[in-house]
């Protein structure tokens, strides 16, 4: 499928799942991702970070990403809002991927050709307001005892769905 796909990764606490999220992001070619609100993210031109807290997360990212942070085209936003906001205006569906009462499963889902897939936090996940800004809230079915998945492992498993099968 020739989707433009655009990844979300929202208030993210872990540099390896931002670069594993980049890797991932890198191996299905997904046009953009959007690091927001505090998720960690390299090094950008006119940064404001000190120079240490940078080169510190750099290394992290860069532990599990292998060299995606330079291949694949992201950007780092603070305010989710206004970024959902002008995706939504330019006619992508966002889709919050995210275990809510009444959420889709998302092998139901029947995607369009412009989608932003959201992911959040690893243990509190995404908040309403996030929430009520996308268009539809996704969810992945648990058989096991486990409430819930890796966030870049559900993360994969939706943009390989949207990527290759619907």
């Amino acid at each position: 499928m020739n989707r433009e796909i655009i990844v979300i990764a929202h208030n993210i606490r872990s540099c390896h799942n931002v670069g594993s999220l980049l890797r991932t992001a890198d191996g299905l070619n997904i046009l953009t991702v959007f690091l927001t609100g505090y998720t960690p993210y390299p090094k950008t031109s006119n940064d404001a970070r000190l120079p240490h807290i940078i080169s510190k997360i750099e290394k992290q990212i860069h532990k599990t990403a292998l060299g995606a942070e330079n291949t694949v085209h992201w950007q780092h936003h603070q305010d989710i809002l206004r970024l959902l906001s002008r995706l939504k205006n330019d006619g992508y569906i966002c889709y919050a991927l995210e275990q809510t009462p009444g959420a889709i499963p998302l092998e139901q889902v029947e995607y369009g050709n412009k989608i932003v897939i959201l992911v959040g936090n690893e243990l509190n996940g995404l908040e309403k307001q996030v929430i009520k800004n996308c268009h539809l809230t996704i969810m992945i079915p648990m058989l096991g005892a486990k409430e819930s998945f890796n966030v870049v492992q559900a993360a994969a498993m939706a943009l390989y769905l949207c990527r290759f099968i619907k």
